[in-house]
């Protein structure tokens, strides 16, 4: 069963909502018309912002076509488009898709109901693929993405299941509190990490996830993309848990120590001489660097507090939208 939680929503009307949907987009005009249709079938309450990002077909003269609100970010990137239509848009609910038709449209009244209903700050739609698709990720983003969320898990002790989803819907507080500081396809990383560190209400909902129609391609590349991906979880847990990550530190450095001076005391206590004198200074300098960075950790830690607890009142001085 696709849905487990559908029998426990109910219909509601989002007609007093304003919606808005954001599709980044490069080079997608093979299907950027049909995406916009279908929410227009779907969700005819939304407008429907396109940001081309540097196309050089015609995707944008498709997207007007079909009736999307059209505008342009030159900077490239994933990241940097977010970050634009975040600043731009005033909205009470985002619905955050790529612009590739392979996520399940008519599966977005269902996750704003829940994002509703359940008072929720995101709502990620997890990918599952469709009967008439089952191989439809190709090996290595498949084996990238289980690798990644499961990273990102060890890190910061989440439960999640599709951390690189880009089917997601929003809280109007969830956008303006985010940062958006990554450049490109780690921004669904980002995302992620931003609900975990303010421990922000959020779910996911299965949804179905198909192939790209013939000559569309994917823009994401599966090893630069990953070492990105995974560069920005060691940032995040760095400048969100200095503690923990000075921490290792300090332990890996104060192992290293104390494995070079172990001998070095036992010849010692035997014969009363030092013999591998440099040794010694190392072992020294080593367990030094090591409470170094410690304190550091300790003193990050405080910084970070600070941090987090502004980053929290911005997120709180955006109430969250009432059920009609």
């Amino acid at each position: 069963m696709l849905n487990p939680v559908t029998s426990k929503i109910k219909t509601i009307s989002l007609k007093n909502y304003k919606i808005a949907v954001l599709v980044p987009c490069r080079n997608e005009s093979l299907t950027i018309q049909k995406v916009v249709t279908d929410f227009q079938k779907y969700l005819p309450e939304a407008t429907i912002y396109v940001y081309n990002n540097r196309s050089t077909d015609d995707t944008v003269e498709q997207a007007l076509a079909a009736g999307a609100v059209v505008r342009h970010e030159i900077q490239p990137g994933k990241g940097n488009v977010v970050r634009r239509m975040f600043a731009d848009i005033n909205a009470d609910i985002y619905i955050l898709i790529d612009g590739d038709d392979t996520y399940e449209v008519a599966a977005v009244r269902r996750l704003i109901e829940r994002l509703l209903i359940e008072r929720l700050d995101m709502v990620v739609g997890t990918r599952r693929p469709a009967l008439d698709t089952p191989n439809v990720y190709r090996p290595g983003h498949k084996a990238g993405n289980l690798f990644l969320t499961g990273f990102v898990k060890f890190l910061f002790g989440a439960k999640f299941n599709d951390m690189l989803s880009g089917y997601r819907i929003f809280s109007r507080r969830y956008v303006k509190s985010f940062p958006a500081l990554s450049h490109g396809f780690e921004i669904e990383t980002e995302f992620t990490i931003h609900a975990l560190e303010l421990r922000m209400p959020f779910a996911e909902e299965p949804t179905l996830y198909g192939e790209r129609p013939p000559g569309s391609q994917s823009k994401l590349r599966t090893f630069t993309d990953g070492w990105r991906v995974l560069g920005t979880a060691l940032l995040l847990f760095k400048e969100i848990r200095p503690f923990m990550f000075f921490g290792i530190l300090f332990l890996f450095l104060a192992i290293i120590s104390i494995a070079l001076v172990v001998p070095i005391l036992i010849t010692y206590f035997n014969t009363g001489l030092v013999p591998r004198f440099p040794t010694a200074i190392l072992a020294a300098s080593t367990m030094l660097l090591a409470f170094l960075s410690m304190t550091c950790g300790l003193i990050l830690d405080s910084v970070a507090r600070g941090r987090r607890e502004v980053k929290r009142m911005a997120y709180l001085s955006y109430p969250l939208p009432e059920i009609y």
